[in-house]
């Protein structure tokens, strides 16, 4: 499933099991491609947050290029992984946890 955030909602989605954000911005190629690999993986909650509507959250966690993903574990950050990546890629990236 996935959810699109705002900052006001952010720091309460991502206290959840496992959650994972994706920093894309709209006008960014990468990012759709990512988005529809994310929308294929139904084993996982996918939070996106849209960097040019939500900048101070991008600074926040250090998002400097997109897409960025970054997996949250009861709302602590486990691990980042900045570019594309394929849909087996990031499966066995997320098996890791």
């Amino acid at each position: 499933m996935i959810k699109y955030l705002k900052e006001e909602n952010f720091k309460e989605e991502i206290q959840k099991d496992f959650v994972l954000v994706d920093f894309y911005a709209d006008w960014c190629g990468p990012c759709k491609r990512m988005g529809e690999i994310l929308e294929s993986m139904e084993e996982i909650n996918v939070l996106k947050v849209n960097t040019d509507e939500h900048p101070k959250l991008a600074m926040e966690y250090g998002v400097m290029s997109i897409p960025t993903l970054i997996l949250f574990k009861n709302g602590v950050e486990i691990k980042k992984q900045i570019g594309l990546m394929s849909k087996s890629e990031l499966e066995n990236w997320l098996k890791d946890n």
